[in-house]
């Protein structure tokens, strides 16, 4: 009796912790499985999500544009956004579920990438000069506000259409003397293409008075209502995770690799050094760790934003974004 007792109990334990780790959780990325995304697959190679009872499964993406409506419908209950396409997707759709719970590009990857031997040294460089911008492109469009914040006469500047696909081979040929774009994609992409590397010029927007923020995890806020714990036990993983990658890059590019075989781990460990070096990493998150945004600057960062945007609605940080989901502070830190 005693034994056929203890065996239930046993079974009864097994089968509450499975149903733990089966809390399936679609994490809907912006972008390919490239250097950046490290943190999320170290998550998971780790244990972190694990360790939270989360299985989590990473989808690639087609930009924020993307990425935010499949939050947004449901589809998936988080996803990695630009806050900026964010913010005006809420205006656009005043009450749609979504906001922003974790920021992780402290500072936006925006940037103007242009090459020496096409005259571009330095931001006095962009006027008579020719510039290549995928419309739909996320430093594209903020790119009014760069040139407002450095008193660029942008009549002066070509700008050339291209795709995506297109940018940087166009850049590399010599078709273009700049283009807008990621700052660790573009750079890296063009040195793919064989272009030296002190031949690039990257000018990123956020040195030169665009306080803007970037990327940010965001979720549903109906799943969030509903399994706020969930939430918090997805963030705290992912702080985990880039803890990770910034410890040992080559190891979070060999988990992004592993599930991207086309690409090569050195480009990738760079890329995402990059990505830490510049994005992730910087005084205000080394010092307050990841996550949380400075209410001023993001009020300033709004006021920016109007300069190019009309909105439709007030704006209100809280409509955007939120630290409620955020675990305890020590778990943010990143070294």
């Amino acid at each position: 009796m005693i034994k056929a007792t203890l065996t239930g109990i046993v079974t009864a334990m097994s089968l509450a912790t499975a149903a733990i780790a089966d809390t399936e959780i679609p994490f809907a990325l912006d972008w390919k499985f490239e250097g950046p995304a490290a943190a999320y697959f170290l998550a998971i190679d780790n244990g972190h999500f694990a360790e939270q009872g989360l299985s989590v499964e990473i989808s690639a993406g087609q930009g924020s544009l993307d990425a935010i409506p499949k939050v947004a419908t449901g589809a998936f209950p988080f996803g990695f956004a630009d806050i900026n396409s964010l913010i005006k997707f809420l205006d656009q759709n005043p009450g749609a579920p979504v906001t922003a719970v974790m920021m992780v590009y402290d500072k936006p990857p925006f940037a103007v990438i242009g090459r020496k031997s096409q005259g571009i040294n330095g931001i006095e460089d962009l006027e008579g000069s020719v510039l290549g911008a995928p419309p739909p492109d996320g430093a594209w469009a903020q790119f009014p506000i760069f040139a407002q914040e450095n008193d660029i006469d942008v009549s002066t500047i070509t700008v050339e259409p291209v795709g995506f696909p297109t940018r940087e081979p166009m850049l590399a040929a010599g078709e273009v003397d700049s283009v807008t774009g990621f700052s660790f994609s573009s750079y890296l992409n063009l040195v793919r293409l064989g272009v030296p590397e002190d031949d690039i010029t990257t000018i990123l927007m956020a040195d030169h008075g665009v306080e803007l923020y970037g990327n940010a995890i965001i979720v549903n806020t109906d799943f969030a209502e509903a399994n706020p714990e969930t939430v918090t036990d997805f963030l705290t993983a992912v702080a985990a995770g880039w803890r990770d990658a910034i410890a040992d890059p080559q190891a979070g590019a060999a988990a992004v690799i592993a599930r991207n075989p086309a690409g090569d781990v050195e480009l990738e460990t760079v890329r995402l050094q990059l990505a830490i070096g510049a994005n992730v990493l910087t005084e205000h998150t080394a010092e307050n760790g990841m996550g949380r945004i400075d209410a001023d600057r993001f009020a300033r960062a709004l006021v920016q934003l109007a300069t190019t945007y009309e909105f439709q609605n007030t704006t209100d940080a809280p409509q955007y974004f939120t630290n409620d989901y955020l675990p305890a502070a020590e778990l943010l830190m990143l070294q």
